[in-house]
């Protein structure tokens, strides 16, 4: 699982909104990897087959530049994503909100083990036993940070390389 380079902080394309122009108060990527860390519950947004939207919690991990979670193989986000892998994680404080667009794809059998430890440290919790359920990667595409109490002023989007 290897890391990505990081991404390119932007403004978000939000007009009407009164955003600054330039980069000045952009928040830093450590900022938004510390919220995808540290978030117990993750929103997770998909899309069923007649396009209809789906959101669900899950419990997940921020690891090497990427998102995993797992999920019921029978479960309608895992249904939604066989059939559009398309989907947007977000983090549970909407004051500090992190929302990341991307791909979820199903782990293998040899990466699997990796998440095992740090998943069974973050929620006491051993996925060891989950069998044959699938369990996602979402390499972020783009990811948005939005915090509050830095009023619209520090709204960033984070571009990765594809």
């Amino acid at each position: 699982m290897a890391q990505r380079k990081g991404p390119k902080a932007t403004r978000p394309d939000m007009p009407g909104y009164g955003l600054p122009k330039g980069t000045k108060g952009l928040l830093p990527w450590t900022w938004a990897e510390q919220r995808l860390k540290r978030s117990h519950n993750y929103w997770i947004a998909t899309a069923r087959a007649d396009g209809s939207p789906h959101l669900m919690i899950v419990w997940g991990l921020w690891l090497n530049g990427a998102f995993y979670f797992s999920s019921g193989a029978q479960s309608r986000k895992a249904k939604n994503l066989a059939h559009n892998p398309h989907c947007v994680i977000g983090t549970e404080k909407a004051e500090e909100a992190v929302i990341l667009e991307g791909q979820a794809e199903p782990l293998n059998g040899k990466e699997r083990p990796a998440i095992l430890r740090p998943y069974e440290k973050k929620y006491k919790f051993d996925m060891s036993d989950f069998g044959d359920e699938p369990v996602y990667r979402v390499r972020p595409r783009v990811v948005f940070g939005l915090a509050e109490k830095k009023t619209l002023n520090a709204a960033t989007r984070w571009l990765f390389p594809a």
